[in-house]
């Protein structure tokens, strides 16, 4: 029994050894051509990065600048952060980052408990644009505590409630361009 594991093993030895040798030649393990490639490592390196051979870690990483990432924090998000701080005056029943929808819980004023408002915020786009959101706003009437009528309507509040967060998201977004705003120096690797 061990005879054939033994035999299996060198089989499959000189099958992973034929076909990475193989590669070397053909395609998979490209050999550099040291009168093609420049001396200096600085040179290679740029040269490797303009051909799209190589990679830098602070990019691929997260280490550096993720701004062609999808994954990005909730807190980097300036329609995100505007949203949150126009609705904070009411409950949340749901605020998912990831699917892109804030959904308020039906908020009432302490005069009138028969009537009250929810607000679905829907986020089609990281911009801020007038069309990155969709507002939503419900109105609840009731007459008795199971007699309820739910209606959604576009009407001034939609409005004013879309500007504020813009608004709020273009301040967001002009200070985080001034945060990370640097000027251009040449330094002295280049």
């Amino acid at each position: 029994m061990s005879k054939i594991l033994k035999n299996k093993n060198f089989i499959l030895f000189f099958l992973i050894f034929f076909t990475f040798s193989s590669c070397a030649k053909e395609g998979f393990f490209k050999t550099g051509d040291a009168r093609k490639n420049p001396p200096d490592p600085r040179e290679r390196v740029k040269k490797n990065l303009e051909e799209g051979k190589g990679f830098r870690l602070s990019n691929s990483m997260g280490l550096g600048g993720n701004k062609g990432t999808n994954f990005e924090f909730a807190s980097s998000n300036g329609l995100w952060r505007a949203s949150l701080d126009v609705l904070d005056f009411m409950p949340l029943t749901s605020a998912n980052y990831s699917g892109g929808v804030i959904i308020t819980d039906w908020y009432s004023e302490q005069g009138n408990p028969d009537e009250s408002i929810k607000i679905t915020i829907r986020f089609l786009s990281n911009e801020v644009r007038s069309d990155a959101i969709d507002v939503d706003i419900f109105y609840k009437k009731c007459v008795a505590v199971n007699n309820c009528k739910i209606n959604k309507q576009d009407g001034q509040l939609k409005k004013e409630i879309t500007k504020q967060i813009l608004a709020k998201a273009a301040v967001y977004q002009k200070q985080v361009k001034d945060k990370d705003f640097k000027p251009y120096r040449m330094s002295s690797d280049d």
